[in-house]
C-alpha cells in the first residue's frame, strides 16, 4: 500500500504541474502558486482541528526553516512552471536528495564519499544536457528550478530538526508561511493585471484542480511516508517525472531529443541510488545498535 499511495500522489503532484502549466497565459503565476498553498492551508487547518491537534506558529525555529526554505521552493517551482516543460521541472526539482547529501557535510559532518560526489557529478551532467537547448536560447530559467531544489533540501533538512510536533500542523504552518509569501511578491512579481483570467469559469475550475491536486498529494505522500520505508517510497515518488511526460507528450505534443532524454537519466539514477543507500546505512546502524 505504500508504493500505491505514493504513485497516487505522484500522479496528483504531476497534475497540478501540469494544470499549472496550462494556465500560462490565462491566470498570473502567483494567483496559482497562492491557490495552490491556500487550499493546502485550509484543509490542513481543517485536518489539525478534526484531530485536535495543537497548531503552532512561532515555536520551534527549525519550524520556520522549514516552512521558509519550503516557501522559496514554491515561488520558484510556480515561476518556472509557466516558463519550461513539466517534465524537465519535474527532473530538476527532485534532485534534491542530491543536495541533502551535500549539504549535511557541513551541518552534520557526513563527509561526502568518492560515490556520492559522482553521483553529483552526474546530476549536474544531466542537468547541463537537459538544459543546454534553453542555455542555447538564452533561457537561464532552469537555475531557477535548481533554487527550488536546493531550498526543498534545505526544507527537508529544516523538517528533520522538527520533533513532537503534528504532521498537520507542520502543514498548516508551511502552508500559511507559503501564502503570505506570495501575498507579499504580488506588488514586485505579479504582472500589471494579476486578476486577468479569473472572470473565466475554465480558469477557475483550474485553479480549483491545481488545489485539489495538490492536497490530495501532499495526503497520498504523507500516507505513504507512515505506512512505508522512506528512502524507497521517495524512490517511487519519482514516477511523478514519468507521468509528466506523458502529460508532455499527450497535452503538448512533445517529443524527446535523445540527449534530453539521457540528461534525465542521469538526474534520476543517481538521486535514487542515494535514496536507497541513505536506508541501507539506516537499517545496518539500527542492526549494530540491536546487535550491542
Amino acid at each position: 500500500m505504500p508504493y500505491l499511495w505514493m504513485l497516487g500522489g505522484s500522479l496528483a503532484f504531476a497534475t497540478m504541474a501540469a494544470l499549472a502549466r496550462a494556465l500560462e497565459g490565462k491566470c498570473d503565476w502567483l494567483v496559482v502558486a497562492a491557490c495552490r498553498t491556500g487550499f493546502a492551508m485550509l484543509f490542513a487547518v481543517l485536518l489539525a482541528k478534526a484531530a485536535r491537534a495543537r497548531l503552532v506558529f512561532w515555536r520551534p525555529r527549525s519550524l520556520w526553516v522549514r516552512s521558509l526554505a519550503g516557501s522559496v521552493s514554491l515561488v520558484c517551482t510556480f515561476y518556472a512552471l509557466p516558463r519550461m516543460h513539466v517534465s524537465e521541472l519535474m527532473t530538476l526539482t527532485n534532485m534534491f536528495p542530491l543536495w541533502v547529501t551535500l549539504l549535511s557535510w557541513p551541518l552534520y559532518d557526513e563527509v561526502p564519499t568518492p560515490k556520492t560526489w559522482l553521483c553529483l557529478a552526474a546530476g549536474l551532467t544531466g542537468v547541463a544536457l537537459v538544459q543546454q537547448p534553453h542555455f542555447a536560447n538564452g533561457n537561464f530559467v532552469s537555475l531557477v528550478a535548481l533554487a527550488s531544489s536546493i531550498s526543498t533540501a534545505v526544507a527537508m533538512l529544516g523538517l528533520h530538526e522538527v520533533q513532537g510536533i503534528d504532521p498537520r500542523a507542520i502543514v498548516a504552518h508551511f502552508s500559511t508561511v507559503g501564502l503570505l509569501a506570495c501575498s507579499l511578491l504580488f506588488p514586485w512579481l505579479a504582472s500589471s493585471e494579476p486578476t486577468a483570467g479569473l472572470d473565466q469559469p475554465a480558469v477557475l475550475f483550474m485553479l480549483l484542480g491545481v488545489g485539489i491536486a495538490a492536497t490530495i498529494g501532499q495526503m497520498f505522500l504523507t500516507k505513504a511516508f507512515v505506512a512505508g520505508p522512506p528512502a524507497k517510497v521517495s524512490v517511487v515518488g519519482l514516477a511523478q517525472v514519468a507521468f509528466a511526460v506523458v502529460y508532455d507528450r499527450l497535452l503538448w505534443g512533445r517529443t524527446f531529443a535523445p540527449l534530453t532524454v539521457a540528461g534525465m537519466a542521469l538526474v534520476l539514477a543517481p538521486t535514487a541510488w542515494l535514496m536507497l543507500r541513505r536506508e541501507t546505512e539506516d537499517v545496518s546502524l539500527a542492526s549494530l545498535g540491536e546487535e550491542a
